[in-house]
């Protein structure tokens, strides 16, 4: 049997994290190969890889970072299946590292490919990893974004957000910073309601229609205040004609409970407002401009950006565990 030094064994072990024991087993079984005991490392990680690869891997750091320029961003959910894995601070460090590489790819078939460190490429480290730390590691997430201004926000390691603005005028790094934390608190899918597909807004309304008028039935039953049935769910519903008529049955409930006409101009636009809050509550959950501000409800994000200055929300990305 070939005897390895300690100091060999501990250069394996710097350049994997493997254990002390398989980097000496291993650095044994290359006869004294750096190399090949990194390859035989690697092929720990595969097999452990193939039989873990149907554990759920919910844990792990998610990591954003943003070029020196503040015009691309990226996020990286580096995946693993406990938290106290997710937590150690050489994964963290990993997670970081990865992050830096996915940096500089467009796709995250060119990201896995890339090289990590030392001729290892991103997937080779997660395989090797695996062997390491004896879980599933993977990648969960991979989104990157580019505008005139990239800002982020993580959230405790395991939510993160990119927003892209228009220009990087003054304030720009706090109001992208402001706009992803909505994103990563809220968890919109699109930026405004016009970027909705009629067909998905149609059977949206349907399918949420559909649901209160069940529960209604046992709010009924129960002798309990009936929720109200919206007529529509997005601001792309409401059409010139929609809110024309809107305005014209407003006016005949004031009418019927007796408000006299020279007061209703002083009403009339709460109503509308109340009439278009109720009717477009998809666009509040997933737009993210038409969502209410997560730190002053008076306003919808669209409102907040516009009193920041010129610059607009282009675009958003959001990577999370869950």
């Amino acid at each position: 049997m070939v005897k390895v030094t300690a100091t060999e064994v501990n250069n394996l072990r710097k350049k994997t994290g493997a254990g002390m024991m398989d980097c000496k087993n291993a650095m044994v079984e290359a006869e004294g190969d750096i190399d090949k005991a990194i390859e035989i490392l690697r092929k720990k990680g595969q097999k452990i890889a193939d039989k873990r690869a149907d554990r759920d891997s919910s844990e792990g750091a998610v990591i954003a970072k943003v070029n020196e320029a503040t015009t691309k961003g990226v996020i990286v959910s580096v995946n693993c299946e406990t938290d106290f894995v997710s937590k150690n601070d050489s994964y963290v460090a990993m997670a970081h590292q990865m992050a830096e590489v996915a940096l500089g790819t467009s796709s995250l078939e060119e990201f896995l490919e890339s090289e990590y460190e030392n001729g290892m490429t991103v997937q080779e480290k997660l395989i090797e990893q695996t062997g390491v730390i004896g879980e599933k590691i993977e990648i969960g997430g991979y989104k990157t974004l580019e505008a005139p201004f990239i800002g982020f926000y993580i959230h405790g390691n395991k939510i993160g957000a990119l927003v892209g603005l228009s220009s990087a005028s003054n304030g720009a790094a706090e109001l992208a910073k402001n706009v992803s934390m909505q994103v990563a608190s809220m968890g919109a899918t699109t930026l405004s309601y016009k970027d909705f597909d009629p067909a998905y807004i149609a059977s949206e309304t349907e399918a949420r229609i559909a649901v209160i008028e069940k529960e209604n039935i046992e709010l009924r039953r129960m002798g309990k205040t009936l929720k109200n049935v919206p007529q529509y769910i997005s601001r792309a519903q409401l059409t010139d004609e929609v809110l024309a008529k809107a305005e014209e049955n407003a006016k005949a409930q004031l009418k019927a409970e007796g408000k006299p006409e020279q007061i209703w101009d002083r009403i009339l636009p709460g109503k509308l407002a109340r009439f278009i809050s109720d009717n477009t509550t998809l666009d509040q959950e997933l737009s993210l401009l038409d969502q209410n501000y997560i730190m002053d409800e008076k306003l919808n994000v669209a409102q907040y950006v516009a009193g920041k200055g010129d610059a607009s929300v282009v675009g958003f990305e959001r990577v999370s565990l869950a």
